[in-house]
């Protein structure tokens, strides 16, 4: 059951530019690798922005907004069109998790950067915003379709095994409910996140502290 008090709300409102930026930026990423790669079916679709409202799937945002679990609108992609196949597959695949990946760090740079100005708003906006991309590079990862991770991994597959992941592919959202609902997909996916957030801040805290000493 969930409790609509004033903190639920004002929580979701300071998590609303993480959510989209970790959206936006990962969608408009799979539409420029492909664009790269040859195939101008995003950019035809008008994907290649970073404007949210073409990367919403509004019952996938609402999802997100209620249950911190949530999914955007795919970008089309047609691989007859790139260059090499393989290549622009694993491409399109991984630039989403990477840019998120990178929009983490400056987020968590940002939000280093900002704890002398003790602003407890700024810092828990900054904060969402690391926190949501890792968790959007962490759980599209996962090699189960119609995440990213699937992507990579028909890639790779013996043909009795590709022939068995087709033949059960359109149950993965079912699979991504059922983990989610049960509690087992943070168990999951909540190590590895932690693993990014603890390596990033080694990374970054000694670097801040020479300023702050």
């Amino acid at each position: 059951m969930f409790n609509f008090s004033a903190d639920y709300f004002y929580s979701l409102l300071l998590s609303l530019p993480g959510i989209l930026i970790a959206i936006s930026f990962h969608e408009m990423a799979h539409a420029y690798a492909a664009d790269t790669m040859g195939d101008p079916t995003p950019k035809n679709a008008g994907r290649l922005t970073i404007n949210p409202l073409k990367h919403i799937d509004p019952l996938g945002f609402i999802s997100m907004l209620l249950f911190r679990f949530g999914w955007a609108k795919p970008v089309p992609v047609n691989p007859n069109n790139f260059k090499d196949r393989k290549k622009g597959m694993i491409a399109v695949a991984l630039s989403g998790v990477l840019t998120n990946l990178l929009l983490a760090f400056l987020g968590m740079a940002a939000y280093l950067a900002v704890i002398p100005l003790n602003n407890e708003i700024l810092m828990t906006i900054l904060q969402y915003i690391y926190i949501y991309n890792i968790v959007f590079a962490v759980f599209n990862i996962i090699p189960i379709p119609p995440l990213d991770g699937s992507q990579i991994l028909v890639l790779f597959l013996p043909p009795k095994a590709l022939m068995t992941y087709y033949k059960y592919q359109r149950y993965g959202m079912i699979v991504i409910f059922a983990l989610a609902i049960t509690g087992l997909l943070g168990i999951i996916i909540n190590p590895a996140i932690n693993g990014i957030v603890s390596l990033f801040s080694a990374i970054l805290l000694p670097i801040f502290n020479l300023f702050w000493s």
